[in-house]
């Protein structure tokens, strides 16, 4: 499990918006690639993300997605 801010990459986690968008999957890589890009990872980071988030179902996907992202969306939630 990843410190409370950083990738497993050790990086920063990239702040997406999560909750309450569209939760298909390859809406959710959309959105965290496009963070990552903004956030200035190189493409064999993101590939690495890319790679695990389809590693296996979407459970999986959803976990290696949390563990890359600071869900912007969870405060409005709470």
């Amino acid at each position: 499990m990843p410190n409370n801010n950083l990738a497993p990459n050790g990086k920063e986690q990239v702040k997406v918006k999560l909750v309450g968008e569209d939760g298909n999957a390859f809406a959710i890589m959309g959105r965290v690639v496009t963070a990552m890009r903004r956030a200035g990872w190189s493409k064999e980071e993101i590939d690495k993300y890319t790679a695990e988030a389809r590693s296996g179902n979407y459970d999986h996907l959803l976990q290696i997605t949390m563990d890359y992202t600071d869900d912007i969306g969870k405060e409005e939630d709470e």
